[in-house]
């Protein structure tokens, strides 16, 4: 039986130059390493004995229209005219069972035109990680693009020395990022800035009244997404404007981490070198890439100038908004459902009692739900005027306990866990990778067979830089 992917195709009938058609490049021996069953389900997949073949470009299936996205986008602030899928190919989109049009997209399956010398092709390790971590955000309740599938190819790719090549295909209400905006508003193309516009409006944002509803709408989506981020202690990384999409879904899953103990202005990623995209940052970044967004949409509107001060206060009132979800998201982490603007110095300096005493993130509100965190704390006096504090303020709050058993995962992906899979896994061993992937889809539950993964690294396992791995 061949698979069966019901394709009803949108972007591909744009016309103007927002893509280039592009077909995966085959293959040579690929091995299907994951499929989502639960997922490919939603997306109305009838799924056949050609998976592998299906997601490793080695068959482009019916209805398919493969094609490269063309982008560009600010990088650690310094402007790139023409970024695109370098790596990707976007094979075409389906209507999910619950009405949400969504991309299908292979990542790592060779060059397109916005290759810029690359070879389009991922290895093993990242196309696992993005497995592994995008389908934990979702089971986290955070927005986030998923994963589909994983195949290894059955060729090698180099990245400082030869590694098991392998693709992951992703799925995302879509891949419109901050950067597509912006290349067309770089360029002059008023016509194509303005049907790209029309089209995320009517995709994504349909009650949006025009440009300034469409930037709006962003703006909420990413005010809403960060704080998410941050209740679970993740860094993205590379919050780039071509890895800010503009559905307000968490995307390109590079060098991302979770951090175990916690530091606000901590930073995994190899290449954030000045700490842009610290923990601590990623509020102000989002609306620095909002201003982005603000600044591609202002030749769309019939008086330029008046439309700067509008979208300066609604940037302005963003930094309020992310501050409100902050407050809201912590409050809940603590127990309290409805936060007022004092307990933003009880939560404040829990987090400075963590992070003087390198207490561990998740673990730390996981006992508090049981009810104490004196085990993860260095300066239990300190802690011990804290928890008096935390405990006259839940008087009168009810279901405290149950609201932050559902705001407090028991396990998240940690960075050492990830690397020994990803090491297992070049090996040709996918016990853990299988493990990881079950055990994180109920995140929130307690028992007894991830007490390992529960448990921060050793010194000897502790992962201090991530990398892109492109």
């Amino acid at each position: 039986m061949k698979t069966r992917i019901p394709f009803d195709n949108s972007f591909a009938a744009l016309t103007g130059g927002f893509f280039s058609h592009q077909a995966p490049e085959p293959a040579p021996a690929p091995t299907l390493i994951a499929y989502n069953l639960a997922l490919g389900a939603e997306l109305g997949i009838e799924a056949g004995d050609d998976l592998a073949e299906i997601f490793s470009g080695a068959s482009v299936p019916g209805g398919a229209e493969p094609l490269a996205q063309l982008y560009a986008g600010h990088q650690f602030g310094n402007y790139n005219p023409q970024l695109g899928d370098g790596r990707a190919v976007l094979l075409g989109e389906v209507i999910s069972a619950h009405g949400a049009r969504r991309d299908i997209q292979l990542k790592g399956s060779g060059r397109t035109p916005y290759s810029r010398g690359g070879d389009g092709k991922a290895w093993l390790g990242p196309v696992l990680r993005e497995y592994v971590v995008s389908e934990a955000m979702h089971a986290l309740g955070i927005p986030t693009t998923r994963a589909l599938a994983a195949t290894s190819t059955g060729e090698s790719v180099y990245r400082e020395g030869a590694k098991p090549g392998a693709i992951v295909t992703r799925v995302a209400a879509s891949h419109i990022r901050v950067g597509t905006f912006q290349v067309f508003a770089a360029r002059g193309q008023i016509e194509q800035l303005q049907t790209l516009a029309e089209y995320t409006i009517a995709r994504h944002y349909p009650d949006a009244n025009g440009p300034e509803g469409l930037l709006q709408a962003a703006m909420d989506a990413q005010a809403s997404l960060i704080p998410k981020w941050m209740g679970v202690g993740f860094i993205h990384g590379v919050m780039n404007t071509d890895n800010c999409q503009i559905a307000g879904e968490t995307i390109d899953y590079g060098p991302c981490a979770f951090m175990d103990a916690f530091a606000s202005d901590r930073v995994f990623s190899s290449i954030d070198r000045n700490g842009r995209y610290s923990f601590a940052n990623q509020p102000d970044i989002a609306i620095w890439n909002m201003a982005q967004l603000a600044t591609a949409l202002l030749p769309l509107m019939p008086d330029p100038d008046a439309a700067v001060e509008r979208f300066t206060v609604m940037l302005h009132a963003m930094k309020d908004d992310l501050r409100a979800g902050w407050l809201s998201t912590f409050a809940a982490k603590l127990g309290i459902a409805a936060p007022i603007d004092t307990d933003a110095a009880l939560i404040t300096d829990l987090l400075a009692l963590m992070e003087t005493g390198g207490a561990d993130f998740t673990n730390t509100f996981n006992a508090l739900t049981r009810g104490d965190a004196s085990d993860e704390m260095t300066d239990r006096s300190a802690y011990g005027t804290w928890h008096a504090r935390w405990q006259e303020r839940l008087k009168g709050e009810s279901g405290a306990q149950a609201l932050m058993a559902t705001s407090n995962p028991v396990i998240i992906p940690r960075n050492h866990r990830i690397e020994q899979m990803i090491d297992a896994a070049v090996a040709g061993d996918f016990a853990l990778f299988q493990r990881l992937d079950t055990a994180l889809k109920t995140p929130f539950t307690e028992r007894a067979n991830i007490a390992d993964l529960k448990r921060p690294p050793s010194k000897q396992e502790i992962v201090p830089a991530t990398f892109c791995g492109t």
